[in-house]
């Protein structure tokens, strides 16, 4: 229920941040707002095909799966094959419907770690047969979404996969040298780019430039603060109005904060926090090892994209491009966190005993 209120805001927030643009660019004002409904029709089809099998079945098909999605990484960067947008290749392109295979990644990395880790339980401790497999088959994965580039999905994959590891029972020593080493590498992966060194100026003073690099940021300020506690209405924002670059992607947190004030974009955070909290229960109650680490790695890397798109926009954390789940217009994104929500409901489905079946 939760995730189908999301899903009901993000219908009404994208055509909502959109319209203008979409009539001023695209000359048809539901434009975004059709292909948004495609793509939820997309993953609601996707999600039912999920839940129509046992869960633990789908390890089976792990790591054929994984190495199309490692070739499909591979095809994204060939130009002439991808569609290239302000220099990243990240997307295929298909009629008027775009494809991102990083986001296939996402999930298939969740469910490669989860097999492999209750698999290997007996040799989790080991260096060479529980830790460096998984860490080879990641590195290559991140490796190859960092060459997109796309900095924030390698982020967020590489922070689940590592606590899955950590929850799976990895020993520390081999951790805890892993995590402090991609630090110094993430330092370098920022200040090697102009534009994420001018993210991270933004940040710190978004008014030194205000025409420039500081211009979202401030105008999501605005959004925000225009807000209120209760809103200037549904459909009456301004900095929609051509103001706000990304208003029904990147920033449709701030459109909810301007139209929707304190109060609306508060629910929003709430219904995410249950959402966390939901999620948390399911993999708690997994009947193995298997659907517990899907859950915990479906539920964490939901819950990290949502708090960096809020972070983002409140102007907590330098600017970094990813979407809200459920409610930003994002295509592919929301087709495969539709697909997460349905292994959480899998998992749940058959996480209850014979007896609590037949109480009910």
């Amino acid at each position: 229920m939760v995730t189908v209120v999301l899903l009901a805001i993000g219908v009404v927030m994208v055509y909502s941040a959109s319209a203008i643009s979409a009539q001023e660019f695209m000359k048809d004002s539901a434009y975004y707002l059709k292909r948004h409904l495609l793509y939820l029709i997309i993953g609601i089809v996707a999600s039912l095909m999920v839940m129509s099998v046992d869960y633990v079945s789908l390890k089976k098909y792990v790591k054929p799966v994984l190495i199309a999605t490692f070739f499909l990484l591979l095809l994204v960067l060939i130009p002439g094959i991808s569609r290239e947008i302000a220099g990243a290749r990240r997307w295929f392109r298909f009629s008027f419907l775009s494809f991102q295979p990083s986001q296939v990644c996402k999930i298939v990395m969740i469910l490669y770690f989860a097999d492999f880790l209750s698999r290997k339980q007996s040799e989790i401790k080991s260096f060479w047969e529980g830790f460096v497999p998984p860490m080879i088959i990641l590195g290559f994965s991140v490796g190859l979404i960092l060459l997109e580039p796309d900095l924030g999905t390698a982020v967020a994959i590489s922070a689940v996969s590592f606590m899955m590891l950590f929850v799976a029972g990895i020993k520390l020593r081999h951790l805890v040298p892993m995590l402090l080493g991609s630090i110094p590498v993430l330092g370098v992966l920022i200040f090697h780019k102009a534009y994420r060194m001018r993210r991270i100026v933004a940040f710190w003073d978004p008014w030194k430039d205000p025409q420039g690099v500081g211009f979202q940021i401030i105008q999501s300020f605005i959004a925000l603060g225009s807000g209120g506690p209760f809103g200037v209405g549904l459909g009456q924002s301004r900095q929609k109005l051509l103001y706000l670059p990304g208003a029904h992607t990147d920033f449709i947190f701030s459109i909810i904060g301007e139209e929707l004030g304190l109060v609306g974009a508060a629910a929003v955070i709430i219904l995410f926090a249950l959402f966390i909290w939901l999620g948390f229960r399911i993999a708690l109650r997994a009947r193995d090892l298997f659907g517990h680490l899907v859950a915990l790695g479906v539920v964490s890397v939901i819950a990290l994209e949502a708090i960096i798109n809020i972070a983002v926009a409140t102007g907590s954390i330098p600017t970094k491009g990813l979407p809200l789940p459920f409610i930003s217009y994002g295509g592919s994104s929301l087709v495969f966190d539709m697909i997460g929500v349905a292994l959480l409901l899998n998992i749940a489905k058959y996480s209850e005993s014979p007896y609590e079946k037949e109480e009910i």
